[in-house]
C-alpha cells in the first residue's frame, strides 16, 4: 500500500464529502492553527529574555521616565516562533503558489540574489562611510547603472530614485528644470493616458502641473488624434506607459514621441512593464526622454511592503544634465561621487533622498543580471509574453478578453461581459478563487475596461502552474454559468476569515487594540 493511500484521500474534494458545514471547536483547520492577536495572548508578567540590572538610574531623563508598563505581551522564544509562523500561513505568497496581479509583477525572487545582498562587505555598509572605503559597493553601483543605461539604450540615469512614483517624480522634475532653464517655464500641462498607473497623474500634480487625459481607441491604445490636438504650447510632457496597462504594445510610439517633440514637449515613458520588452526593445530608440525602471518588477528585487526600493530613472541627452546627484564617476584616486551643485552637476535639479540609494536593492539586481546574461534576460520578456498569452488563449474558451484581437504583452486582460446573468460579479469571482488556494487577481483596473480582471502570471511560473490555475479559473467560470451563485457570492467559505466588509474597514480601521472590556469604539 503506497503512502498516499493510507489514512486519508490526497484530494481535497474527496477529504470534504460529508463534510459541509463543519467548523473545529478551536477554531483551527486541520493543520492551521488559529491565532489571536499578539496582545491577546497576554502574558504580560513574564519575558523571554533576562536583562541585568541597569547600572544607573534613569535620573537624567527628567520627565521622560516611562511611569507606567510599556504594554507588551511577555512571550518565550517558541511561542514567539510559533506565532508568526502561525500568521505567515494565513497568507498568500509567492513561494506558495502563483500570484497573478496584474500590474504588480509579483515574480519569484532568486534565493541567490539575497544570499549576495547579505554579504558583509554590502549588508553592513553605512553611507556616511568615506568614499575610499566603499570603492565595491561604488563599482557594483556603476556597473549597475552602466546596464541599465545599456538595456534601455539611453545615455544617463539616476540611481537614488526609492520607487517607480519616486522615480516618476525625479523625471518630471528632471523635465521641469529642462524647461526653465529653456525659458519655458510657462509649460505647465502634462498629458496622461486614461489607462494610466494613478500614480502618474498623481505625480504630475504634487510637481504642479495640471493634468489632462488622453482619449484611448477601442483597440487600447493612446488615440493619436486626440494626442495631437491637445499638445500644445504649454504642454510640458506625456506620460505613456508601453507596453500599457491593458498588456499591449503601443505601435505607434515612434508617432507619439515625433509629435510630441515636435511641439517642444518631452516624452515620459512609465517603465512599470518594462519586463515585457527587456533585452528586446531599447526605450532610448523609441524616443523616450525619461523612464523610471521598478528593479522589483524587471529585476526581481522583493516588492511591496512600504519598502525599502528602487526605481532608477534612465534619461536621454537633453535631460541628463538636469539628474539629480549623486552619481559614481570615475577618477584619479578611483571612484567617486558627484555631489554638489557645480562643474557637471551645476544644472542638477538638486537630489531625490539623503545618500546614494537603496544599496541592498542595486545589489540584487546586479545579481539578477549577472546570473542571467544577455540572452537569459530576453528569455525574461520572451517568457513572460508567452505564458500571459497562454493564460490568454486557455481562459478565452470561458472568459471574454477585453481586447480579443492579436496577441497581448506581459499580462491579459479579460472583462465581466461572460458573468452576465449570472448573478456573479468580478469580487465574487475573485473571492472564490482564494477557496481554490489562489490569490485574486488584480481587480477593476484598468478602470477603462468594465469589471477587468488583469491577469499576470511572469516569467517565473512553469507551464504546469499555468496549467493548475487556468484549470481552477475555467471550473469557477462554469460553475458560475451553471448557476452556482452561492458558490461565489459568500465566498471565500475556506479562508482563515469571512469576507470583510472592506468599504467599511476602509472607512473606520482598527489601528488600536483594546482588551474587551474596555467599552471604548476602537475607531470612530
Amino acid at each position: 500500500m503506497t503512502m498516499n493511500s493510507v489514512g486519508r484521500p490526497t484530494a481535497p474534494n474527496a477529504a470534504a464529502n460529508g463534510a459541509e458545514g463543519f467548523a473545529s471547536l478551536t477554531g483551527a483547520r486541520g493543520l492551521l492553527q488559529d491565532e489571536p492577536l499578539l496582545f491577546e495572548l497576554g502574558g504580560w508578567d513574564k519575558t523571554g529574555v533576562d536583562f541585568d540590572a541597569p547600572d544607573h538610574d534613569a535620573s537624567d531623563l527628567g520627565d521622560l521616565v516611562r511611569a507606567a508598563p510599556i504594554g507588551l505581551a511577555g512571550l518565550s522564544e517558541p511561542e514567539t516562533m510559533r506565532h508568526y509562523v502561525r500568521l505567515s500561513q494565513k497568507n498568500h505568497a509567492i513561494d506558495l503558489a502563483l500570484y497573478p496581479l496584474g500590474s504588480c509583477t509579483m515574480k519569484h525572487n532568486p534565493r541567490l540574489n539575497e544570499k549576495m545582498a547579505r554579504l558583509a562587505g554590502f549588508a553592513d555598509l553605512h553611507p556616511l562611510q568615506p568614499v575610499s572605503t566603499t570603492q565595491g559597493a561604488l563599482e557594483l553601483i556603476d556597473r549597475l547603472a552602466h546596464w541599465l543605461k545599456t538595456l534601455t539604450g539611453m545615455p544617463a540615469v539616476a540611481m537614488t530614485p526609492k520607487a517607480g512614483a519616486h522615480g516618476e517624480l525625479c523625471g518630471l522634475l528632471c523635465i521641469r528644470a529642462a524647461h526653465e532653464a529653456a525659458g519655458h517655464g510657462h509649460r505647465r500641462r502634462v498629458l496622461v493616458p486614461t489607462s494610466a498607473h494613478g500614480t502618474n497623474p498623481a505625480t504630475a500634480a504634487f510637481v504642479g502641473y495640471s493634468v489632462e487625459e488622453i482619449a484611448q481607441t477601442a483597440d487600447g491604445r493612446v488615440d493619436l488624434a486626440d494626442l495631437e490636438a491637445k499638445l500644445g504650447p504649454d504642454v510640458a510632457a506625456i506620460m505613456v506607459t508601453n507596453p500599457n496597462t491593458c498588456g499591449l504594445f503601443e505601435r505607434d510610439v515612434i508617432e507619439i514621441a515625433r509629435i510630441t517633440h515636435a511641439h517642444g514637449a518631452y516624452f515620459y515613458c512609465d517603465g512599470a512593464n518594462f519586463n515585457a520588452i527587456v533585452g528586446k526593445v531599447r526605450p532610448g530608440d523609441l524616443g523616450v526622454d525619461a523612464m523610471h525602471i521598478n528593479l522589483h518588477k524587471t529585476f526581481s528585487t522583493p516588492h511591496g511592503g512600504g519598502g525599502p526600493g528602487a526605481g532608477p530613472v534612465v534619461l536621454s541627452a537633453a535631460l541628463a544634465p538636469f539628474a539629480p546627484a549623486p552619481w559614481v564617476v570615475h577618477g584619479p584616486d578611483g571612484l567617486t561621487l558627484v555631489e554638489e551643485a557645480k562643474d557637471q552637476a551645476a544644472q542638477a535639479f538638486g537630489r531625490m533622498c539623503a545618500f546614494q540609494g537603496q544599496m541592498g536593492m542595486f545589489v540584487r539586481a546586479y545579481a539578477y543580471m549577472r546570473s542571467h546574461g544577455s540572452d537569459g534576460l530576453r528569455q525574461v520578456a520572451e517568457d513572460a509574453v508567452l505564458n500571459a498569452n497562454y493564460i490568454k488563449a486557455m481562459l478565452s474558451a470561458e472568459m471574454t478578453p477585453a481586447f480579443p484581437d492579436g496577441p497581448c504583452m506581459h499580462e491579459a486582460l479579460f472583462d465581466d461581459r461572460w458573468l452576465d446573468g449570472t448573478g456573479v460579479s468580478t469580487l465574487d469571482f475573485a473571492k472564490a478563487m482564494i477557496d481554490e488556494g489562489f490569490h485574486p487577481m488584480t481587480m477593476y483596473f484598468p478602470l477603462v475596461v468594465h469589471g477587468a480582471m488583469l491577469i499576470e502570471p511572469t516569467e517565473t511560473e512553469s507551464k504546469r502552474e499555468l496549467d493548475r490555475f487556468c484549470e481552477a479559473l475555467l471550473a469557477l467560470a462554469r460553475a458560475a454559468k451553471a448557476g452556482d451563485a452561492q458558490r461565489f457570492t459568500g465566498a471565500p467559505y475556506l479562508a482563515p476569515l469571512s469576507r470583510l466588509d472592506e468599504t467599511l474597514a476602509a472607512r473606520k480601521p482598527k489601528l488600536t487594540w483594546r482588551p474587551e472590556h474596555d467599552a471604548t469604539p476602537a475607531a470612530e
